[in-house]
């Protein structure tokens, strides 16, 4: 558990031998609110997470996030930061205060938001201090995410096609890590046909942007192929400021719903290969129908249970399933102004777990990528 100060000695020991780091000048996150909702988000609920939980919490996996950094948040552990750009930990944006926390959200009693994957370990690195950025540290974040030996990657950054990022993005499907990575966002006129990297690289599960009744969201780019659909609008996600912001939306967003049930499978089938990850996951969606949907929405339930027939008899191997929920005793309560990291304990989901069939994988997408200039890591 990592209070303030342990935090703080985990950033300065993981700047990869920078210099001392000075702060941004301009590092002011819009204001979250320290108030949610009595009732679950619609994402968590559409996606039945908790259920998933009774096989798995996502113990073992390491998932690297390439964002903006991260805040102290009592939800939100790191096991390591890697700051591509020297200036510190801070998350001057709040994006990757709220990708991290939709990913691996410690579930706490009384909060009704909590994450996919409670229990794998989270490794940030820091590639800007702006919605925008630069090609060389998004290149270098994705390196070091392969060095750091994550298992899955998120990437919420949209850019164009860049010889140094198709490489990087390669070495990290050749050392079996599933890349999970955001389609882009339609913003104008010149976001329309223009597909996003690296979503758009072959071997990337793509993601695409999802509302409540699981259509794609009209800011979602239909340009660039997806794989899957993840909750996309409407989202609450922790945020700078021990706070929590509402109403966040675009494939940012969805992106971490997937890469969170991505580290999910690999707990759970520790066997299975990032492209037989990927095709599980893409297997096992929703179904829904249209372009830019790939195979719809993200099922995690489905993804941990579903018997495939293009899988061998008894196979994948499935790991133990964890223990039980924790008694109510070890649940601690949130001290009002204590820095110190806070226990926690998982609720178990209700109901049954069916095994559904489902039939064929789908086949790969290989986009025709346009070479572009550099569009500098935008959140997408």
């Amino acid at each position: 558990m990592i209070g303030r100060a342990l935090f703080a000695s985990l950033i300065a020991l993981h700047v990869l031998g920078a210099p001392a780091a000075a702060a941004p000048e301009d590092c002011n996150p819009e204001k979250g609110t320290l108030k949610l909702p009595a009732s679950e988000p619609w994402a968590q609920k559409r996606l039945d997470i908790k259920n998933a939980w009774r096989l798995t919490r996502g113990a073992g996996v390491t998932v690297a996030v390439v964002d903006s950094g991260a805040d102290y948040h009592p939800q939100v552990q790191l096991s390591k930061i890697i700051d591509e750009t020297h200036t510190g930990h801070r998350d001057c944006v709040g994006h990757g205060t709220a990708v991290s926390g939709i990913i691996g959200a410690r579930y706490l009693a009384g909060v009704p938001f909590h994450g996919v994957a409670p229990d794998a370990e989270i490794v940030m690195l820091k590639q800007s201090n702006k919605p925008e950025g630069e090609i060389n540290k998004l290149v270098d974040a994705i390196n070091d995410a392969v060095a750091a030996k994550a298992e899955v990657i998120n990437v919420s950054v949209r850019a164009s096609d860049h010889p140094g990022l198709r490489a990087a993005v390669q070495r990290a499907l050749d050392q079996d890590i599933v890349v999970v990575a955001a389609a882009g966002n339609v913003t104008g006129p010149d976001d329309e046909d223009v597909p996003a990297y690296p979503a758009a690289y072959e071997g990337v599960l793509s993601v695409g942007a999802a509302t409540p009744d699981g259509r794609r969201a009209d800011s979602s780019n239909a340009t660039t192929p997806v794989g899957v659909l993840g909750p996309g609008t409407e989202i609450t996600a922790p945020w700078p400021g021990r706070a929590y912001k509402r109403g966040l939306q675009g494939t940012s967003f969805a992106t971490p719903y997937v890469a969170g049930t991505a580290a999910l499978v690999r707990a759970r089938f520790p066997k299975l290969t990032q492209e037989q990850v990927r095709r599980r996951i893409i297997a096992t969606a929703d179904g829904t129908a249209g372009v830019g949907t790939g195979a719809g929405m993200v099922n995690p339930v489905l993804a941990l249970t579903a018997v495939l027939p293009y899988e061998a008899v008894n196979a994948p191997v499935v790991a133990e399933p964890p223990p039980t929920a924790l008694p109510a005793d070890a649940i601690a309560k949130v001290p009002p102004r204590d820095e110190t990291a806070i226990g926690i304990s998982m609720a178990v989901g209700f109901g049954a777990v069916l095994t559904i069939a489902v039939a064929g994988a789908l086949a790969l997408l290989v986009p025709l990528g346009r070479r572009r200039g550099w569009r500098p890591g935008r959140p997408s």
